[in-house]
């Protein structure tokens, strides 16, 4: 399986100034933690990072201190996700058939969920990982703050990374997004824009993005946990 990382975030949420994956938890870099999920993962033999250019040398210097043992490249990303993901596809080694996307900031993932996903993807030509809504959700009139709506929570799935998908498929859906000008946040809403079935795998709770302080607390306490 081939994996793409997405690693051009940033820290304004966190309250930082560079890059949130350059921060540490539990005394690793974020980085460096996805990193060694991706590394146990027994189905991923080959792993892109999608950087920003200017970013490169601090990546490097993490690479260096953690290196890993399977076939990795870093690719220039672009000035937003999608387009970042794009060139990644692009950069895939010829003949790549599947490819898993997965956030950086999502350092807790396991390599038995990449694994798992990489199974499921045998059977599907897109799929994310995601985990059911808990808590009960109000769609709001943004003006007047009135509640619109409380959508049944049975239905509401939260969204996770990984992500997989037949590559030439991505690739065709990511052009046609280019000529119709769409713009989304994650791949699976391209494909399901087109009309093409997406699946869901069960993700993990502990699966969270680093995106506050807060965040930064948990994922120390769930690694403590792991050991």
């Amino acid at each position: 399986m081939h994996l793409l990382i997405a690693c051009a975030g940033s820290g304004k949420r966190m309250g930082a100034t560079v890059n949130k994956l350059f921060l540490e938890v539990f005394d690793k870099p974020i980085l460096a933690w996805t990193l060694l999920a991706a590394e146990q993962a027994v189905s991923v033999e080959w792993i892109g990072l999608v950087i920003q250019p200017e970013e490169k040398e601090t990546i490097a210097t993490i690479l260096q201190e953690y290196p890993l043992r399977k076939p990795m490249v870093l690719i220039a990303g672009g000035s937003t996700r999608q387009e970042s993901v794009y060139r990644g596809l692009l950069a895939l080694p010829t003949g790549a058939e599947k490819v898993l996307i997965h956030d950086g900031a999502r350092c807790l993932v396991t390599a038995t969920l990449l694994d798992r996903c990489s199974q499921a993807l045998e059977n599907a030509s897109g799929l994310i990982t995601a985990v059911r809504v808990k808590d009960t959700i109000k769609v709001i009139e943004t003006a007047t703050g009135k509640i619109e709506q409380t959508p049944q929570r049975e239905k509401l799935w939260a969204a996770q990374t990984p992500q997989g998908f037949d590559v030439a498929l991505l690739k065709m859906a990511h052009e046609h997004a280019i000529q119709k000008g769409w713009e989304v946040t994650d791949d699976s809403m391209l494909l399901e824009q087109m009309g093409h079935d997406v699946v869901v795998v069960c993700g993990e709770e502990s699966n969270i993005k680093i995106t506050t302080p807060l965040d930064l607390m948990i994922a120390e306490m769930i690694l403590k946990q792991r050991g």
